[in-house]
């Protein structure tokens, strides 16, 4: 099955201005992004999703296929759903959303998501990674529990399972996993997601990942060992300038 790698980069972070377009080892990290989602060699093209002109550019002027969106997305989903319903794109069955400030993406965590897709077991994939203890009393962690064939029963920022006796912590550490925020959908799986409006659960967890799961969509959740987070802050970034210099990736064209 074909898969469409769509990367949505929006311009308007708060935390780290113009993020997509700071600097990672002299290039903007959005195309460092690309340049790691193309060497993994999961999709079969990667696009460059974005909601400006000055991305556009800057993509354009490095060969790098790229889409100007709409302004007015409320989240990175839609905005991928909108470049998957492009004409150019039809002959791709899979759709794989890769967050365009995660420029260490592991390729077990692409490769995962988009095998639950593929294989038929859910109509959307992500992954998640063992979490640390101090992790599941973190809000900015997202946790997951899942049923015994790997599909998600709830996302929650609240540390899930709950621990009603202390001396079970590492019983409740075994069963809750860290969420990887990469995602593969169906086409079918997608348009629905991107239709269905906002749902309780999504408004109050903040999580957008709640509306298909409130509306029955199976997600399926590969297990991968290791992960890293994307780059929010400039200690991310300075951090992530150290490391990339270890890493070979394929020159632009």
């Amino acid at each position: 099955m074909s898969v469409l790698a769509v990367i949505p980069a929006r311009l308007g972070a708060t935390r780290l201005p113009r993020k997509p377009l700071r600097l990672l080892a002299g290039e903007p990290l959005i195309v460092r992004v690309y340049q790691r989602v193309v060497a993994l060699g999961v999709a079969d093209l990667a696009v460059v999703a974005t909601d400006h002109p000055d991305i556009h550019r800057v993509c354009a002027d490095r060969g790098i296929p790229v889409v100007l969106t709409r302004d007015d997305h409320p989240s990175g989903t839609d905005r991928v759903a909108e470049v998957a319903a492009r004409p150019e794109f039809a002959a791709h069955a899979v759709i794989l959303n890769v967050q365009g400030d995660e420029p260490f993406v592991s390729r077990e965590a692409l490769a995962g998501a988009v095998a639950i897709v593929a294989s038929g077991r859910a109509a959307i994939g992500t992954a998640s990674v063992p979490i640390a203890a101090e992790a599941l009393r973190t809000p900015d962690v997202v946790k997951v529990v899942c049923t015994e064939d790997g599909r998600a029963l709830y996302f929650s920022r609240a540390p899930i399972p709950f621990l009603r006796d202390p001396a079970e912590a590492p019983l409740q550490q075994s069963l809750a996993r860290q969420h990887v925020g990469v995602y593969a959908y169906t086409r079918e799986a997608l348009q629905a997601w991107v239709a269905w409006a906002p749902h309780p659960l999504e408004l109050v967890e903040r999580l957008e990942q709640l509306r298909p799961l409130a509306h029955g969509l199976a997600i399926g959740v590969a297990m991968v060992p290791a992960a890293e987070g994307g780059i929010d802050t400039e200690d991310d970034l300075t951090r992530a300038n150290a490391r990339w210099s270890t890493l070979t990736l394929p020159a632009l064209s």
